[in-house]
């Protein structure tokens, strides 16, 4: 195949379609960056709090690999052996599945439950300085629709 018949069925971005695509890739890289170094300053990666934020919630403080994995849309085996590093440091521990013999649940500590809630406030003002604060009531819906158009993405 030559390269000029595969580039004739590529549909470039039109200058307008271009500069929103950098816009946005610009603003999630720079909000992630951002909010990620002040979770490091209380000793979490964005993982690690997206992994007790979500243990939090759940009744008993507690869910299965392959529920959290779908939940943070990640492969079972990437969440394991980041399982594997907060069991490490205590904040959560692993009990086996009897309904799944390669699965497990993840069971938030009280030690994660703690650290959970000592990160939570700097996290969420965190969030509020690099997103929250800088955004009219109207930005913060209309990025709330375009989150809801773009939430089903399959990678």
């Amino acid at each position: 195949m030559s390269m000029k018949s595969s580039t004739e069925r590529v549909r470039w971005l039109t200058p307008d379609e271009e500069r929103a695509w950098r816009a946005y890739r610009r603003m999630v890289v720079a909000v992630q960056a951002a909010t990620a170094r002040d979770l490091s300053a209380v000793g979490l990666s964005e993982a690690d709090y997206e992994v007790l934020s979500t243990l939090s919630e759940r009744p008993d403080h507690t869910s299965t690999l392959r529920e959290q994995a779908a939940k943070m849309r990640w492969t079972r085996s990437r969440l394991s052996r980041h399982a594997t590093r907060m069991e490490a440091r205590g904040l959560l521990r692993r009990a086996p599945d009897p309904a799944d013999g390669r699965g497990c649940f993840l069971i938030l500590t009280d030690h994660g439950l703690d650290t959970l809630r000592g990160a939570a406030p700097a996290h969420v003002a965190s969030v509020r300085r690099h997103l929250i604060d800088r955004l009219s009531p109207e930005d913060l819906s209309a990025v709330e629709r375009i989150a809801q158009k773009l939430e089903d993405i399959e990678s």
